[in-house]
């Protein structure tokens, strides 16, 4: 379910380019719904982003660790070789 919209913030107002099918489309579902063409587009932008920015912060919490002296690195040639012994006789441990 998108996150509501809070009537303690004032809107602010965005114009956007839309093909003109997703026009037509957007105003069937407002025609269907009974909302106006803005509280739609609203929503399916905070549905959108709720949907997607758990990765600008999964991103942003992986440089942080990556930048920390805690941080251990394991070459690409380790893991490669390690990922192709799967399956065979002579799988290896995973590296560490």
């Amino acid at each position: 379910m998108p996150p509501t919209h809070h009537q303690s913030h004032p809107a602010v107002t965005l114009s956007v380019r839309v093909p003109p099918k997703s026009r037509k489309q957007l105003e069937e579902l407002a025609n269907a719904t009974g909302r106006s063409k803005s509280f739609l587009a609203a929503e399916a932008i905070a549905f959108y982003l709720a949907a997607h920015s758990w990765q600008v912060k999964a991103i942003e919490k992986s440089i942080k660790k990556a930048d920390s002296k805690k941080a251990k690195f394991i070459k690409h040639e380790t893991v490669s070789d390690w990922l192709n012994s799967w399956g065979s006789e002579k799988e290896q441990e995973p590296p560490k």
